[in-house]
């Protein structure tokens, strides 16, 4: 088959890869769509030696099989489903696996891959193909961190630092989630337009006076990590999504240390939440 090779530094080249091998337990995807995710960055630089890519949507091909022909997704979290985490319902936290698919396991920059079983979600047909794919990342990642964190906050405004896709998504889910007056900060004008269409008023870069009882970090960068810990409201939330690797130091000013608040980490999303996503 064909399919991406990252080499490092910024490289991609597009080459022959043999045809996945379909294990036990396991059914074959023909790529359909594969997104592309900011984290891939990582990647990119680093070089892979296997086909990367992790929001992979494609069409079954195991005759036979339940969901053979069918659209489907594929949850990146290979889970036992025996441990405490999995049995709790948290097979995004699994203690026992540490695959993710596109990033220890073949992915989807290629024109098919083998999925376990466990790891394919079904897509309804009201939903196109070239919408599907953000489902996982994009809606499901925001999605589950506004579904833990949300009955904890007080009602009130909310900031979402970082429009990207993640940011994007948060702002869908917060509306869904009945919070109605939501801001958002980004110093690229380009993403402002878009999250303004998607509902979201624009709360200035450089404003650190007005305080939020909600504030999602969906860009990943350590000052907007910070600055979050300042602006947030007593018994606010910071709630994490956005990724990096980096080390993060925090300064522990005034304004962060004499309140009541909470910072929360959220990572993916469980495959309970696909309905509700």
């Amino acid at each position: 088959m064909r399919g991406a090779r990252f080499l490092g530094n910024g490289r991609v080249t597009i080459e022959d890869w043999p045809q996945p091998s379909v294990g036990p337990g396991e059914v074959l995807l023909h790529v359909q769509r594969t997104a592309l995710c900011g984290s891939d960055i990582k990647l990119w630089h680093k070089g892979a030696s296997w086909v990367p890519g992790h929001e992979i949507f494609g069409l079954v091909d195991s005759p036979g099989h339940a969901l053979h022909q069918q659209r489907c997704l594929v949850y990146i979290p290979v889970h036992c489903g025996q441990c405490d985490s999995c049995l709790a319902g948290d097979t995004h936290l699994c203690e026992t696996e540490s695959v993710l698919i596109g990033w220890n396991r073949p992915g989807g920059y290629g024109q098919a891959l083998s999925v376990p079983e466990q790891c394919l979600l079904p897509v309804p047909d009201w939903v196109p193909d070239n919408l599907a794919p953000l489902l996982l990342d994009t809606i499901g990642t925001a999605a589950h961190g506004i579904r833990v964190a949300g009955p904890q906050v007080v009602k009130g405004p909310v900031l979402v630092m970082g429009s990207g896709p993640i940011g994007l998504g948060a702002i869908i889910a917060l509306k869904d989630s009945g919070f109605h007056e939501i801001y958002v900060s980004d110093p690229k004008e380009n993403r402002l337009v878009l999250a303004q269409r998607f509902g979201a008023r624009v709360h200035p870069m450089d404003d650190d006076t007005t305080r939020f009882a909600f504030v999602l970090e969906c860009s990943g960068a350590h000052a907007a990590r910070n600055r979050g810990l300042k602006i947030v409201r007593p018994h606010g939330i910071v709630l994490l999504l956005g990724e990096n690797d980096a080390p993060w130091t925090i300064e522990e000013t005034k304004p962060i240390r004499r309140k009541d608040f909470a910072m929360m980490r959220s990572f993916y999303f469980p495959k309970s939440d696909y309905p509700k996503i």
